[in-house]
């Protein structure tokens, strides 16, 4: 009985259509960066982001604009922040960035003044499209516009737009985008009311 199921299981296996070894990294991914600076950004975020100290946010600041972002004033960054690609990133004024967030910006991220992506929060850009067997990557823009509030422990996907003063609840999943002054919450996340 047990040999019959790792039999069904290997055939299962080998049925399949998805080809990860035609996958090219290559195409639908502009790094926006070449490798040397690539990796002299790995160094300074595993010195300086992902570390559990206390680094002033200032001095964070200072090094993403170093590597091209766009960082406005009053930003608070936490430690233990992974951020991909600082070249494809903006943050506005006045802006908190909680413990663990990870901005996988494959594509530009923007965060509007005043908003608030709080701990473990997962701003995604990066996708595959699983209908061709080689999975290449479709990727996409995120924006979490102006007073917006992004709870603990959230994923947003590429392509959304958050929209002005709106707030997504603790553990929620954002996969299209939501409209200003709305309190979103579940998986996916759905309007629960107006904030305001």
């Amino acid at each position: 009985m047990v040999e019959k199921t790792r039999t069904t299981e290997s055939e299962l296996h080998s049925q399949s259509r998805v080809r990860l070894d035609q996958f090219d990294s290559s195409i639908g991914l502009k790094r926006g960066a070449g490798k040397l600076k690539e990796l002299s950004w790995y160094l300074i975020k595993v010195f300086f982001f992902l570390s559990a100290l206390p680094f002033p946010s200032s001095f964070k600041v200072f090094l993403l604009k170093c590597f091209g972002a766009k960082v406005g004033n009053g930003v608070v960054i936490k430690p233990r922040v992974n951020i991909h690609f600082p070249w494809k990133l903006v943050i506005g004024n006045y802006v908190w960035i909680g413990e663990e967030v990870f901005i996988l910006n494959f594509e530009p991220v923007v965060i509007g003044n005043n908003a608030c992506i709080s701990q473990r929060s997962f701003l995604c850009g990066g996708n595959h499209n699983f209908k061709v067997p080689s999975m290449p990557y479709r990727n996409g823009p995120i924006t979490i516009k102006a007073g917006s509030w992004i709870g603990a422990g959230c994923f947003v996907g590429p392509n959304v737009v958050v929209g002005v003063d709106s707030v997504v609840t603790a553990g929620s999943v954002v996969t299209s985008p939501v409209a200003a002054n709305g309190i979103y919450r579940g998986n996916p996340a759905v309007f629960i009311k107006h904030r305001w």
